[in-house]
């Protein structure tokens, strides 16, 4: 989507210029956080992997000088005391002109097509059900995020599921497809394969 990118954020303010030497924490070698700081900044290498709720405390604690958050933790980081270096949502766009890929619903290759894109219609059922009636789904979302305060709850499900959650488009196709492009071409990640959606 748009204006809800990953956000690189620390403690005390680094040269954002240069972070070759900084200690970053990222939520996964092989997330949309890492591949669009990497395109970013290539040459910081000094990475650790942390689960993606750890990563404000360590860099609160010293053990990481920034820090790459995504999901509510754009919601909370301000509050913990830490600072905002840069927005790598705002890197892609300005760069693509594209919305930024996070998260997706994906199938195993070896299901049949047929069955892939029967899940896809029921899945989008279901979001789209969600979108006309909140309040059903309400309970259940409370449940599964019992550490999340109701209002940062809100905001997280107002900004990351939105109309490409629903249907990709050819917008979010594209979008998706630059991103594995330009992280194959500089090594990122390996080749891109040849088919990535279903039914196309």
């Amino acid at each position: 989507g748009f204006g809800n990118g990953p956000l690189l954020v620390s403690r005390n303010k680094i040269d954002t210029g240069s972070p070759a030497n900084a200690r970053i924490a990222i939520p996964g070698k092989y997330t949309t956080a890492n591949m669009l700081f990497s395109i970013a900044w290539p040459e910081a290498a000094n990475k650790t992997e942390y689960l993606f709720s750890e990563i404000e405390n360590v860099v609160l604690s010293g053990e990481a000088d920034a820090g790459l958050i995504i999901h509510e933790s754009r919601f909370t980081y301000q509050k913990k005391g830490l600072r905002k270096l840069a927005d790598l949502g705002e890197f892609w766009e300005g760069m693509t002109g594209l919305p930024v890929p996070l998260g997706m619903i994906v199938i195993n290759r070896r299901i049949p097509e047929e069955t892939a894109l029967a899940v896809s219609r029921i899945i989008q059922r279901s979001v789209e059900f969600a979108f006309e009636d909140p309040a059903t789904s309400r309970d259940f979302v409370s449940e599964n995020a019992r550490e999340m305060e109701g209002e940062v709850m809100r905001k997280h499900i107002e900004l990351y599921v939105n109309k490409f959650t629903i249907n990709l488009g050819h917008e979010g196709r594209k979008a998706i497809a630059e991103l594995y492009r330009i992280a194959s071409d500089k090594g990122i990640i390996p080749a891109m394969p040849e088919r990535l959606f279903a039914g196309i």
